[in-house]
């Protein structure tokens, strides 16, 4: 996958991982940071106005598009100041393999910083939604100020369009940054912020946030949230755009961590494993269901959401 990044960009601006809190954890290589939705919403009100740094709630999903392309992937994950884990299933799965992965997904936090932001009379900014979507979002928060930025489809791929964003959030100096473009386009714009000297407030990453908020989208119930069965609901509700991300590529989760368990196996105990016709098996069948797909790396072709967080026709990366 291709990413524009901005050549003259000082790289050392924003900080990197190496500045997590003192509480995190590390699951499939990646470093996420612990704590509860309040602790992590108090901490990043307190933070808002040195340069511009931002946060990211991998999914299972994303996960699973972060470990088949490092590569392009991982540095934006470990750029991110803060990491929050989204997903209930994958912090089963960390429980599972002895980790204690707490759940503070992106769409909570964001409904929380916004009450907050709202009470306080703060102006955030937003990019991604339309100007419907935010006018909403100011009538549920009355004290809300909220200036906005609807880039076109696409965007990522044009340097012109990134830097018209980069420069509406210089513009606003909010102390909180709104991206709601969907994975990967919010984390690579949100890279490309950091990169300028300017650039202040914290952003965050929340691909559809915004419309549960204002009901554009409806989120599953909270029964529904607590038993992980979240993804299972947005299947349901759109299973033409959703069927490939949780019935196909999702799942590759299992494989990731199946690898992640035999590397700290002992090693009799994993060659054992890995020659066994079970395992032989499992493997020629889940290749069989995917044809075409390789694991670690990604097509050049795959499929990879372009469109902001909402949109029903995602469009491929070049």
């Amino acid at each position: 996958m291709n990413i524009l990044r901005d050549a003259t960009a000082e790289t050392s601006l924003a900080p990197s991982r190496n500045d997590m809190t003192d509480e995190s954890v590390c699951f499939l290589g990646l470093h996420f940071d612990t704590g509860s939705i309040e602790q992590a919403a108090c901490n990043i009100l307190a933070e808002t106005h040195g340069h511009f740094r931002y946060i990211v709630t991998p999914n299972v999903h994303h996960m699973v598009r972060l470990l088949e392309d490092p590569a392009a992937m991982r540095p934006l994950y470990e750029r991110a100041w803060r990491v929050f884990c989204d997903s209930r299933v994958l912090s089963r799965l960390a429980r599972v393999s002895g980790i204690g992965l707490p759940v503070i997904t992106g769409s909570d936090l964001t409904a929380d910083l916004i009450a907050r932001a709202a009470k306080r009379g703060l102006t955030i900014a937003v990019i991604g939604p339309t100007e419907a979507a935010c006018a909403r979002l100011q009538e549920q928060h009355p004290g809300l100020g909220v200036v906005y930025n609807t880039p076109k489809m696409g965007f990522i791929r044009s340097e012109l369009e990134i830097r018209k964003c980069v420069d509406f959030v210089l513009k606003a100096q909010a102390p909180l940054v709104f991206l709601a473009l969907g994975r990967p386009q919010q984390e690579i714009l949100a890279s490309r912020i950091a990169d300028h000297p300017q650039a202040r407030g914290i952003g965050l990453c929340i691909g559809a946030s915004i419309d549960f908020l204002t009901g554009a989208q409806r989120r599953a119930p909270v029964w529904v949230q607590k038993v992980g069965l979240e993804w299972s609901y947005r299947l349901l509700s759109d299973p033409q755009r959703f069927a490939r991300r949780y019935l196909l590529e999702s799942p590759w989760i299992f494989y990731f961590v199946w690898l992640e368990w035999k590397k700290n196996m002992p090693s009799v105990l994993r060659a054992r494993l890995g020659s066994s016709v079970c395992a032989s098996r499992v493997r020629h069948w889940w290749i069989a269901v995917v044809p075409g797909r390789k694991i670690p790396g990604r097509d050049a072709g795959a499929e990879t959401d372009l469109a902001p967080a909402g949109s029903a026709k995602p469009s491929k990366l070049p």
